[in-house]
């Protein structure tokens, strides 16, 4: 499988790619800082210069069975980049991906994006962003899965999740068992189509997103 993962530098990703790259399928990451090539090079990914608010990622998205987009602004950045980033980006590659058809597309979104008008005020624009990305990819006749992880911590992967449309509750969940997730959910075509929360839990990831799946 070539995979092309946008906001390749990010922690989620180089978790990703590199699962991709040691059971050998082509993980390639679009990063804007040239200076990150290294870090997914040790991951086993191949770099790709491309920064999603200035340039046209569509030249890079030739053989590729899937995207996945993982980028972000970054909890330091203001709301003007969270909407040209985490709206503006996503669209870009939405677009990129219809004009090329790479029918596959999952994004990483967020718990609380469904409803982003009951997000705390620092959250909201955040919130709003990722909301309207995921309605766009919803509307964009591709096989998309829109994947809304909880807190995101670096505690180590515990191999369990707790996955549904709506959990009903908030809580954590580490960044390799969101990769791990995502690794699933590329593995299983059967989840195109679903949006779903992501948080720490009692099942194997391979049997929750299979069960997503399947229901």
């Amino acid at each position: 499988m070539d995979v092309l993962v946008a906001g390749g530098h990010g922690q989620i990703a180089l978790r990703l790619l590199k699962r991709l790259a040691d059971r050998g399928d082509r993980a390639r990451g679009l990063i804007r800082n040239p200076d990150h090539a290294a870090d997914l090079e040790a991951a086993g990914a191949v770099p790709v210069l491309c920064d999603l608010e200035r340039d046209d990622p569509a030249p890079h998205l030739a053989g590729a069975d899937a995207v996945v987009f993982a980028a972000g602004a970054g909890p330091g950045s203001g709301p003007e980049r969270k909407r040209t980033v985490d709206y503006g980006g996503a669209v870009k590659l939405i677009e990129a991906a219809q004009a090329l058809g790479v029918d596959r597309y999952v994004i990483v979104s967020s718990m609380g994006a469904g409803d982003p008008a009951s997000a705390p005020e620092p959250m909201r624009a955040y919130q709003q962003a990722k909301h309207d990305a995921d309605v766009a990819l919803e509307g964009s006749g591709l096989a998309y899965t829109i994947v809304r992880p909880g807190h995101l911590t670096d505690d180590a992967a515990t191999g369990r999740v707790a996955v549904a449309p709506s959990l009903g509750r908030t809580g954590d969940v580490t960044r390799d068992d969101v990769a791990d997730v995502l690794l699933a959910v590329l593995d299983t075509p059967t989840t195109a189509g679903l949006t779903f929360e992501l948080l720490e839990g009692d099942m194997p990831v391979a049997a929750a997103v299979a069960g997503l799946a399947a229901s």
